[in-house]
């Protein structure tokens, strides 16, 4: 189980360095502008905020990679649940499809490290 715990902590870390790349430097192509159906003067408009967020989601990912490298359980536990809280946030302020993209996977992850323990 502990190894299916971390592919899964592994992919969660993966998914969320992919939204840093989207957000940070693919917000204003084709992706980017794709993911929310936005033209290019609101994708421009908006680029700042998706770059903020982009540098949050490298955060997280680089906290579960973190928690992987040193093997700490409660780093990856911290992380996830940071993970599964931004995702439910995201979901109920702006788009109920980050709940499936984000909090889903990252409870997974958790459960998953949790019956690990």
């Amino acid at each position: 189980m502990h190894a299916v715990a971390q592919i899964l902590i592994g992919l969660v870390a993966a998914l969320h360095a992919y939204f840093l790349v989207l957000e940070m430097f693919l917000w204003q192509r084709p992706p980017g502008r794709a993911l929310h159906g936005f033209d290019a003067d609101t994708a421009r408009l908006t680029a700042p905020l998706a770059a903020n967020q982009g540098l949050y989601n490298g955060f997280l990912a680089a906290g579960l990679v973190w928690g992987l490298v040193i093997d700490s359980l409660a780093t990856q536990v911290f992380f996830l649940v940071c993970v599964i809280v931004a995702g439910a946030f995201g979901a109920a302020t702006a788009n109920r499809r980050i709940l499936v993209a984000q909090a889903v996977p990252g409870a997974l992850a958790l459960g998953a490290a949790l019956l690990a323990a």
